[in-house]
């Protein structure tokens, strides 16, 4: 029953759209737990204070969902094959960031598919976690075979490179693990590494949000730019972009994530020009609403003020 029922549910997972999808058993997260504690303590963090407050529960699912047995770990591919464009009014957005918000399209599937566990098991129960509760995303991607971590901290997949957004559903059902974890495939490569422009990642799998333009652009609350961000008014792409491993990209199957319109190279001075009404009317069900109105027009001044294109990354061979 076990073994059957698990791989019935993988079926439904991938039925509903997931990518992938994959099994770890519950438990006390050990390893990740110390690594998050000197994370930490080096200030790392910034100013994301959650990240401390829920420290206890990041690395113990139990505490987020007390019947937690099993945790089902999925990963939707969300890359399209749009390029941004170099110019000196032109901004960069975080490709997912394009189309509508992950978390609501991941969540709506996360919730088709309990829905359908509990139809299939009665006695089945669950709790969702999509980035914004307290799950170690990455640390159970690993443990359910979706991927391995990469040096610039993003989880990369084999079949689709670092463009998986990463979802789990925690139950109180006995199902089976995965025994065939995938292997860190990054070798001696330090792509991600030499490409960013602030030295973000300060040790190959360790990110210095401090110094990370996709913090500067999206968390930060400061009122000016505290970062030269390269061009990119929303998150950062960079050490993606440069990555072998993205070679393997393939064009997502989810149409949500196809860009709305004007989102792949912006216009610097017309985003500047647009009210606090008209940036809500916009960016409604879209990612770029968590920078609020003031914090993109900070990251828009703080590009034109720059006075320069630092362009893109260089081409991968």
């Amino acid at each position: 029953m076990e073994r059957e029922f698990t791989l019935r549910i993988k079926e439904q997972a991938l039925h509903l759209g997931f990518s992938k999808v994959g099994i770890a058993a519950v438990a006390e997260l050990t390893d990740a737990r110390a690594r998050l504690r000197q994370w930490l303590d080096l200030g790392y963090q910034a100013t994301m204070g959650w990240m401390e407050r829920t420290f206890e529960k990041r690395t113990d699912p139990r505490l987020v969902f007390p019947e937690a047995k099993s945790v089902l770990v999925v990963a939707l591919n969300y890359f399209t094959p749009h390029q941004h464009e170099n110019g000196l009014e032109a901004g960069k957005i975080s490709r997912y960031a394009w189309g509508d918000d992950y978390h609501d399209v991941l969540t709506e599937k996360l919730t088709l598919l309990l829905d359908w566990i509990r139809q299939e098991h009665p006695a089945a129960n669950g709790k969702i976690c999509v980035d914004a509760q307290p799950a170690m995303d990455k640390v159970w991607a690993v443990q359910g075979g979706i991927g391995w971590i990469g040096k610039h901290s993003n989880v990369i997949t084999r079949e689709f490179g670092s463009w998986v957004f990463l979802g789990e559903l925690l139950l109180n059902l006995d199902l089976e693990p995965e025994t065939r974890l995938v292997p860190d495939h990054c070798g001696t490569c330090t792509a991600c590494l030499d490409a960013c422009p602030t030295g973000a990642i300060v040790a190959p799998y360790v990110v210095d949000a401090r110094r990370c333009i996709s913090f500067s652009t999206i968390e930060s609350k400061s009122e000016t730019a505290e970062l030269e961000t390269a061009g990119w008014i929303f998150g950062c792409d960079i050490c993606q972009d440069v990555c072998p491993w993205s070679r393997f990209s393939k064009t997502t199957d989810e149409t949500r994530f196809e860009p709305r319109p004007g989102l792949v190279t912006p216009n610097l001075r017309e985003l500047l020009a647009e009210s606090p009404e008209r940036f809500a009317a916009r960016f409604a069900g879209s990612p770029i609403k968590r920078t609020k109105h003031r914090g993109l027009q900070r990251n828009i001044k703080g590009v034109l003020d720059n006075g320069s294109d630092a362009g893109l990354p260089p081409e991968k061979s």
